[in-house]
């Protein structure tokens, strides 16, 4: 039976419902498995040895989550080659290369979670009103385990970018 947790976050005060597990600090990663394009998954362990920094959109086409992934991208420049940052959205994969090209995105790795919501069930922010992941940020370490976890309890704020680099930067 799959965890739906209510009253935790919202979209324009309005509250909604995350399916899945409420992740900590110091938990192992959940593996997952996400679209890269219509013909190619790839999962946690394709990034083995990296990293990672998660950073979860509802969807590209949005101005909070477009700012988000443009702040990512324009930060990966500075984390070197053991930084791997991913941004999650429900977006079909051919959006997500549409956007990125229009955005000048080439540092951050889009992956999509359309197909069978993996990975918002197994980090806890598929939200259950509409079929989107919640904004959320995941760092893992090189061992996956979690290093920094943050659930924005409004959809649409932004995260807090200055403490999910610091996490990263902490385990360079």
């Amino acid at each position: 039976m799959t965890q739906e947790r209510t009253g935790i976050a919202a979209f324009k005060g309005n509250p909604i419902t995350l399916v899945g597990p409420e992740l900590k600090a110091g938990d192992s990663a959940p593996q997952f498995v996400v679209s890269k394009n219509l013909l190619e998954d790839t999962s946690l362990q394709d990034y083995a040895g990296k990293i990672k920094l998660i950073s979860v959109v509802p969807s590209l086409d949005t101005g909070v989550c477009d700012a988000q992934t443009r702040r990512f991208n324009s930060e990966a420049a500075d984390l070197g080659d053991e930084v791997v940052i991913l941004t999650i959205s429900m977006d079909l994969p051919f959006a997500q290369a549409r956007w990125c090209g229009a955005a000048g995105i080439d540092r951050v790795i889009t992956l999509s979670d359309h197909k069978e919501a993996s990975f918002g069930q197994a980090y806890g922010v598929l939200i259950k009103e509409f079929r989107l992941d919640m904004r959320s940020i995941f760092v893992i370490d090189k061992n996956d385990k979690l290093a920094y976890v943050e659930y924005l309890g409004e959809m649409s704020e932004h995260p807090d970018y200055e403490a999910a680099i610091s996490a990263v930067k902490a385990l360079l």
